[in-house]
């Protein structure tokens, strides 16, 4: 199993309370469900992007954009292609670790660092 959650679940963001929180809970559903179905070989893991270069965001204005990049030391946005790959990734059982579960991959350009 799959979920694409946020990096809003993982750091918060101020203004964003609402979506924060259903995205951090998104991760403890992740989470607790990856220990319940482990016994059964299901691997669950979620995806957490950052900003994603979307309609919703090209028709952002200048300014919010760049409150959006601030401490993203890629500089910008997540492309959609990126957030599919690493979905990709996890579905693929000739790639990804069937060991590998409760896990959250932040893509964040680097923001958490």
């Amino acid at each position: 199993m799959i979920f694409i959650s946020s990096i809003s679940g993982i750091y918060g963001i101020p203004g964003q309370v609402n979506y924060s929180s259903s995205k951090a809970a998104l991760i403890g559903f992740t989470r607790s469900l990856a220990k319940e179905v482990a016994p059964y070989g299901i691997s669950v893991n979620a995806v957490a992007p950052g900003g994603v270069d979307t309609d919703m965001v090209s028709s952002m204005n200048e300014k919010d954009k760049e409150k959006l990049l601030q401490g993203v030391p890629l500089g910008r946005m997540c492309r959609v292609d990126e957030v599919a790959s690493v979905v990709k990734f996890l579905a693929d059982d000739n790639f990804a670790p069937a060991y590998l579960t409760g896990t959250v991959i932040p893509l964040d350009g680097g923001l958490g660092l």
